[in-house]
């Protein structure tokens, strides 16, 4: 084997979807603004995620969690550095392209839920999969078991603003993996919740991970919960401070 056939190789085997890890972020920045006011959100950010794993994101308010969550969710671009998502680099992806690794690769959880208020549990469990054509019954079925695996089996009819904060949570997962997603992204996903509701919507991260074979990046600042991740990474200043 020649140099260069053997480079290609090693290459063809980092890239190789199945065998490399979900998530990999190299030397990444991030600003906005410019001059002197300029905020440096991240800077030379660089780390990886195995598949099956539940990350914890750890940081202060302003450390760039939540920058580094967009830019692992293609919701927006570095300045420099590279990301692999699922062995697919984003910088090389039109708007169509992300937006089809979004919706078909990539499930996001957000603090706010995020709820349609007009439609039933169910139907916003269902909208992605209608954004992705999947057909009625395939839908229905899919809908049906994501409820029963967030406990809200009995629920399916009610709306957002008949459901306590921590069902409304569970709903918003239910729709985030709607899709089988590989990747799960969710920011502080517990900080409208007290304590105890935050600790079960955690432990069910926890099991949607083990149970439907997901990766998950988890934005959050409560000590309990991080003690449920795998690993820990905390940023201070947009720099990765503990790994």
């Amino acid at each position: 084997m020649t140099e260069s056939t053997g480079a290609r190789a090693s290459t063809a085997l980092v890239d190789d979807p199945a065998s490399g890890p979900m998530v990999r972020v190299e030397d990444l920045h991030r600003s906005y603004g410019s001059g002197a006011s300029a905020v440096h959100a991240l800077r030379g950010v660089s780390f990886e995620i195995a598949r099956g794993e539940l990350i914890a994101l750890k940081g202060r308010s302003g450390s760039g969690k939540t920058t580094l969550l967009n830019l692992v969710g293609g919701l927006d671009s570095p300045d420099e550095g590279r990301i692999t998502v699922d062995g697919t680099e984003l910088a090389g992806l039109g708007e169509k392209q992300l937006l089809e690794l979004r919706r078909d690769r990539i499930g996001f959880v957000f603090q706010a839920f995020g709820l349609i208020p007009i439609l039933s549990a169910a139907e916003n469990v269902g909208v992605p999969m209608r954004l992705r054509k999947t057909r009625s019954r395939e839908r229905e079925e899919r809908v049906q078991l994501l409820l029963s695996l967030v406990g809200l089996a009995d629920h399916a009819s009610q709306r957002p603003g008949e459901l306590s904060g921590g069902q409304q949570q569970r709903v918003a997962i239910a729709r985030a993996l709607a899709n089988r997603p590989a990747l799960l992204i969710a920011d502080e996903p517990t900080g409208q919740l007290d304590a105890e509701t935050g600790l079960a919507v955690m432990e069910l991260l926890r099991a949607v991970v083990r149970g439907e074979g997901v990766t998950a990046l988890v934005a959050t600042h409560d000590a309990q919960l991080l003690g449920l991740a795998d690993r820990v990474i905390e940023l201070s200043d947009g720099e990765i401070t503990e790994h």
